[in-house]
């Protein structure tokens, strides 16, 4: 697919004019059982993207929605989902696709407690979990799936999954969704989809070749987005240490461990060895963590993540697997023990901390060859990132 030179320089991403905000849940007109899951979840008035961004998808247009970590964009397609859907239907009317089998499953569980009033069916379908459990929903009959793109695809093809109903397909993380790995998978869900399936795009960040990309299955959307210079996170304190040499990044982390502990922690390491050998060396030291990456099982993923989010671990150490989307209340602190060699990985990882408005603080282990890679941030984000001050846990 070529683009010629002027259409590609309207890729440079901007608002659509005349997107109206609405200032209230009451004001959306939408039905009352799902307002009234809405406040009982707590929600009290929409954040910034949900006031824009929730009627322009009700309304069945094609969307684009940017906006940062933590600003409620599970909340905006999920409330409109429940809205679109009818609850009479027991058939898939939405699908949702998800990066990582942790953010499908969260996914899931905003949709159930959004619409606890209405009697809603929501199936996470992923990988990892046995196929006979898929079939079962399926033939109990779901209205909306959150799913990771293979193991939809894969119920599609079997034709467990039933499209013809299919109304709305949304790509959360959408910047991961359309690299290369899931291509071709998200290509061959939308394949069998209705001709008239409205798409809804979500990302906190939306990078040039990916907005290229919707260009192949949407239709003149409408565009909702944060800028990059505002992607600047309000109320994340963002600090460095510098450690001159990698091997000096270990005392460095036993000495914040005690800071660590005060609330909850996210460590994040580039590869799932570095994890593993820096979990394997906090427990040796006597220091109590809990690690996580692609390759646990499915069961060892969730039992580690819903040990963290009841606060039952205080630390856990991750690849970038847990980086997107994935909301644990109590993290104020994240630390880059190692550098992300992709930038925009960098605010996916530190938005765990100060979701909502809350306070955080993200600290960055610096090595000297990674000096490079934090200036890249900094200039990318058009942010200014400090020395730590010694009285860090003042902050937290």
């Amino acid at each position: 697919m070529s683009f010629d030179r002027e259409a590609d320089d309207q890729l440079e991403f901007t608002s659509s004019s005349g997107v109206a905000v609405v200032p209230s849940f009451d004001a959306m007109n939408l039905k009352d059982s799902l307002v009234r899951g809405i406040y009982a979840y707590g929600f009290e008035a929409p954040s910034a993207i949900q006031s824009r961004a929730i009627t322009q998808i009700i309304s069945g247009r094609d969307t684009i929605a940017q906006a940062q970590s933590g600003t409620g964009k599970t909340a905006t397609f999920s409330i409109a989902m429940l809205e679109v859907i009818d609850t009479k239907v027991r058939s898939p009317q939405a699908i949702v696709l998800s990066p990582t089998r942790e953010l499908a499953i969260q996914i899931q569980n905003v949709i159930m407690a959004l619409g606890d009033y209405m009697n809603v069916q929501c199936h996470a379908c992923i990988g990892g979990r046995k196929i006979s459990e898929d079939i079962r929903k399926f033939e109990h009959g779901q209205h909306i799936v959150s799913g990771t793109p293979g193991r939809v695809a894969d119920m599609i093809r079997r034709q467990y999954l039933d499209t013809r109903n299919i109304k709305m397909l949304i790509l959360d993380e959408a910047d991961t969704l359309l690299e290369k790995g899931f291509q071709e998978q998200i290509y061959e869900i939308y394949r069998y989809l209705p001709p008239a399936t409205q798409v809804v795009v979500v990302s906190a960040t939306l990078p040039h070749d990916v907005l290229a990309l919707t260009r192949k299955f949407m239709t003149d959307p409408v565009r909702i987005l944060v800028k990059r210079d505002e992607l600047t996170l309000e109320g994340l304190k963002q600090y460095f240490i510098a450690v001159e040499k990698e091997d000096w990044k270990f005392d460095t982390l036993c000495d914040l461990y005690d800071t660590l502990t005060i609330t909850q922690a996210v460590i994040f390491c580039n590869t799932k060895s570095k994890v593993d050998w820096l979990a394997e060396k906090m427990k040796e030291a006597n220091f109590a963590v809990v690690s996580m990456h692609g390759d646990m099982s499915q069961e060892e993923r969730e039992n580690i993540m819903n040990d963290f989010r009841q606060g039952n671990s205080r630390v856990l150490i991750s690849t970038d697997v847990w980086a997107r989307g994935i909301d644990v209340q109590q993290v104020s602190l994240v630390i880059n023990y190692d550098i992300p060699l992709n930038r925009e990985n960098y605010i996916h990882r530190i938005g765990r901390s100060g979701r909502f408005g809350r306070k955080g603080v993200a600290i960055n282990f610096v090595a000297d060859d990674e000096v490079r890679l934090l200036h890249d941030i900094e200039q990318y984000y058009s942010t200014q990132i400090d020395e730590m001050p010694v009285n860090i846990s003042d902050m937290i």
